[in-house]
């Protein structure tokens, strides 16, 4: 199975931005929470029993205002930063002009053009993620058509395909439904993965805060990176269950 990861370079404004719009983040502190988010989803996806491709947003796919330096070469050093050893991951820059088609054509291509017994499109803002998660979705593609692991906000944090469904606007926000039903449309056995968060909503980064903590008493290791940056940041769960920020307390 080819786990792709679609990532941005991982500049202020452009990720994470409904976390600079609902909580007192700044996009500086936003943009350093989305960096080490995609280090421990790297991390675990290059662990895993699948070949890691890192596909990322050039030039051509990122809003003309966060056009600059080289994309491929931020998230090169990003990668290389994360992993101890890039040589077996593939770099691949992503093509088209939405989110749904650019993750359809990169599905589409690596089953219909190289012949893959598999591919899972795991998000890079899910730092809770492991190696187990990833690897089970390969076994249960074993088993069904369609694999989607559920994650906050209606999203789906990995996707995984042996065949191929109605991309067009399928990854439009919330996807989780969609894809599901685009799935049944194309008659394709659909499965479930188990649930986890995502950084990209105040109640997923809460939600992944806790977990981090519960793991660190449990001494279970897994999203080292996120820790120390919400460790860096003073990120705390209010007793309200919102997001607490150093300076706010």
């Amino acid at each position: 199975m080819i786990v792709v990861v679609p990532v941005d370079p991982p500049r202020a404004g452009l990720v994470l931005s409904s976390l600079t719009e609902k909580t007192s983040l700044t996009a500086d502190a936003t943009a350093s929470l989305y960096e080490a988010a995609v280090t421990d989803v790297l991390h675990a996806a290059a662990d895993s029993g699948g070949d890691l491709l890192i596909n990322y947003r050039d030039e051509k796919t990122l809003p003309q205002e966060y056009v600059g330096d080289d994309p491929e070469s931020e998230i090169r050093t990003l990668a290389d930063a994360a992993l101890e050893d890039v040589s077996t991951v593939r770099f691949e820059r992503q093509v088209g002009s939405t989110r749904s088609a650019r993750v359809g054509n990169t599905v589409t291509h690596l089953i219909e053009r190289e012949n893959v017994d598999g591919v899972a499109v795991l998000e890079p803002t899910v730092p809770l993620v492991r190696r187990a998660e990833i690897d089970s979705v390969a076994m249960s593609l074993r088993r069904y058509d369609v694999v989607l692991g559920p994650s906050s906000a209606g999203q789906t944090y990995v996707a995984g395909f042996t065949d191929l469904l109605d991309f067009t606007d399928a990854y439009a926000s919330p996807n989780l439904e969609t894809v599901a039903r685009r799935s049944a449309d194309a008659d394709l056995r659909l499965g479930l993965a188990p649930t986890l968060p995502s950084v990209t909503t105040e109640s997923g980064l809460c939600s992944t805060i806790a977990t981090l903590e519960a793991r660190r008493v449990a001494e279970r290791p897994g999203g080292e990176a996120t820790a120390t940056i919400v460790e860096d940041l003073g990120l705390e769960v209010g007793s309200d269950g919102s997001l607490v920020v150093g300076r706010d307390r």
